[in-house]
């Protein structure tokens, strides 16, 4: 073979070589980036993972799905003893109230107050209210058996006795959401306020009997404390004033109503 020839076919070994370098070079160069995309959507694929995952527990740490006894911040007490005895009847669990805010209507004597509760101020008073209205129906026919007049305007209600001493069977405590007040001075009692009853000098006999505050009332403390609020009427009050003025079957300023005052029934939902 010449020389000639020789070299010419050098010449085409080396073109066809530098073309496949070159197309070599593309093919690498796809390849590697196609595994730079592939490791970058593997990176963002697990961000978005990562960011859902912290977005869901955010949502049910600290959203609507909050945990429901993320607002308790006290020791329950589950079988409590009455009068010194141990007491089977279990208190109902704070939980329930799931730290939100509740609406419903009480009707009272066929008149329909609307009504929310502060799950979040006061969670063993709403849950316990829940579950004696929803659950158990404990108010449906219960009385309102004590009407204050003067100096304190209230009408107290959910006593199943109605002499004062009716309860679910348990009591509870602690006092929750109590208004405060300056040194010295009378803690106030917000017109429409729903509020837990107890006896005097005792935070843990809570149980099934609360007021209506129907006007701005100056309810001192005792050595225990105030008393739970742990709603408010929204609409409706207005419709007890015929029960109030009325007055007390014997006139005096504290006693039972003239007018026979009833719950017909308490439904309650979660505030959407």
């Amino acid at each position: 073979m010449s020389k000639k020839k020789i070299s010419s076919l050098e010449a085409s070994a080396k073109k066809s070589l530098k073309s496949f370098e070159a197309k070599q070079n593309i093919v690498d160069h796809r390849v590697a980036v196609r595994n730079k995309d592939n490791r970058l959507a593997v990176i963002v694929t697990a961000a978005v993972i990562l960011i859902a995952s912290a977005s869901q527990f955010l949502y049910f740490s600290f959203g609507p799905g909050v945990s429901p006894s993320a607002c308790i911040h006290f020791t329950q007490t589950h079988f409590p003893d009455v009068d010194g005895k141990p007491n089977p009847a279990q208190i109902p669990d704070a939980a329930i109230s799931e730290c939100r805010d509740w609406t419903g209507k009480m009707v009272i004597n066929n008149q329909t107050l609307k009504i929310t509760l502060h799950g979040n101020e006061a969670p063993q008073a709403v849950g316990n209210f829940i579950k004696l209205s929803n659950t158990d129906g404990f108010y449906n026919g219960v009385p309102c058996s004590r009407l204050t007049t003067s100096g304190i305007f209230v009408l107290q209600c959910g006593d199943n006795r109605g002499d004062g001493t009716g309860d679910p069977g348990y009591r509870f405590g602690p006092i929750e959401n109590a208004p405060e007040a300056a040194k010295g001075e009378v803690p106030t009692y917000k017109k429409g306020w729903l509020a837990m009853a107890r006896r005097s000098g005792d935070a843990k006999s809570m149980g099934s009997q609360f007021f209506i505050v129907y006007a701005d009332s100056k309810i001192p403390n005792d050595a225990v404390g105030g008393y739970s609020v742990f709603g408010e009427v929204t609409s409706g009050l207005s419709k007890l004033n015929s029960i109030i003025k009325a007055g007390t079957k014997k006139g005096n300023s504290d006693g039972p109503p003239k007018i026979a005052t009833n719950i017909k029934s308490i439904k309650l939902s979660k505030k959407q």
